[in-house]
């Protein structure tokens, strides 16, 4: 692992560092999870991608930088620091992006890529439904085939659907061979406008009484063969590729996490709480311990390897250390941790991060046994 930047990956952070301190407002963003604050947050995009920096490791023609590996995490790592907005298009730019670009077709790719950089259309990921819980693979929704029109129609419900009160277009997966021996088999990738005939969009309030979820319900909806991911029937091995990017490196950079960690540091020392002096240093090694991790894996990854299962030893970690960092904070705080402030919001948020991407039960099967070798998990012992 060689932790010194070349001259030119420093160059690359001197430019992305002065154009952050010039360009990320002064006040933050209203939340996304709000009409006023959506619209604010895709003009912070706009403003990313009018100078090429939303998407740095995508081809230029893409809007990109075609920026290598440790570019982009040192792109993230500055982006953390300086306080930078979260993204409101990340469920496009980080976890569909890369499956376009490893199964998307080169119209899907002119067609969907460059307003995905741009934000001018955010993308929804619908794969939860309300009996599958975590087990993905048991949904039943359904894809018919409508060879007249040349398409397919779906129909069924996805829930817990993130971004998808707002956002113009959602991705997930559809049964369309319901009498594929296994439950992996006969599944199929679409991608369509949330705005079709037959879609209803029911958003979810959260803790904090803001929508950030949505129940998406689908009634004979028709979706054309051009809106299909990869092969029809192949969409479990598409989506995996989904799944890793989720739950390994590229969904929560390492800055993020060092961010708030030297915050809750500034915060420790404002209030003087000597009772935390464990836990804030605790929490400030696991977030320096990821990202020397991270970068253990950029190596790997820059030879030649691959993620892999290990991706899953990432998502437990960080949605761990998210919650011990805000935690943290809000001990600090005290009383006033009650009142509304970016401490709670974060707080709220990180609750979540042991159950999406994959809950860190599922996640803990499979370092159990894909990392570590250990024997499966007798039948009917998962809950």
């Amino acid at each position: 692992m060689d932790l010194d930047l070349s001259p030119g990956e420093l160059a690359f952070r001197d430019e992305a560092r002065a154009w952050l301190a010039a360009n990320v407002p002064a006040d933050p963003l209203p939340s996304m999870d709000t009409s006023p604050g959506w619209r604010a947050h895709q003009e912070w995009e706009a403003r990313l991608a009018a100078d090429r920096w939303s998407v740095v490791s995508w081809p230029e023609e893409f809007h990109g930088r075609d920026a290598s590996l440790v570019e982009w995490v040192v792109f993230e790592e500055e982006y953390y620091r300086a306080g930078a907005p979260g993204r409101v298009s990340q469920n496009g730019i980080f976890l569909l992006a890369p499956i376009i670009f490893g199964h998307g077709n080169p119209e899907q790719q002119r067609r969907w890529l460059p307003t995905m950089a741009t934000g001018e259309q955010i993308w929804a990921q619908c794969w939860s439904e309300p009996e599958a819980g975590s087990d993905l693979a048991s949904l039943s929704s359904t894809a018919r085939r409508d060879d007249e029109r040349g398409g397919w129609v779906l129909n069924g419900q996805k829930t817990w659907s993130s971004r998808a009160p707002f956002a113009d277009w959602g991705f997930g997966l559809f049964r369309s061979d319901p009498d594929a021996q296994r439950k992996h088999d006969g599944l199929t990738y679409f991608c369509f406008p949330l705005d079709a005939a037959g879609i209803t969009v029911r958003p979810i309030a959260q803790l904090d009484g803001e929508p950030g979820f949505a129940e998406v319900f689908f009634e004979d909806v028709f979706v054309p063969d051009a809106d299909v991911l990869g092969a029809p029937g192949d969409g479990w091995r598409v989506a995996m590729s989904t799944a890793g990017n989720e739950r390994g490196l590229s969904l929560r950079s390492p800055g993020r996490f060092c961010a708030a960690a030297d915050r809750l540091v500034d915060l420790y020392a404002a209030t003087r709480t000597s009772s935390a002096t464990e836990r804030v240093v605790d929490a400030w090694i696991r977030a320096e311990a990821y990202r020397l991790y991270t970068w253990g894996t950029v190596t790997r990854l820059a030879d030649g390897g691959e993620m892999g299962a290990a991706g899953s030893v990432n998502k437990v970690w960080w949605s761990e250390l998210d919650v011990a960092l805000h935690e943290t904070a809000l001990d600090l705080l005290g009383p006033e941790a009650e009142v509304a402030g970016p401490w709670l919001d974060g707080y709220l948020f990180s609750l979540s991060g042991p159950i999406y991407a994959g809950t860190n039960e599922i996640q803990r099967n499979i370092i159990a046994e894909r990392v570590l070798g250990l024997p499966r998990e007798a039948k009917g012992a998962r809950a």
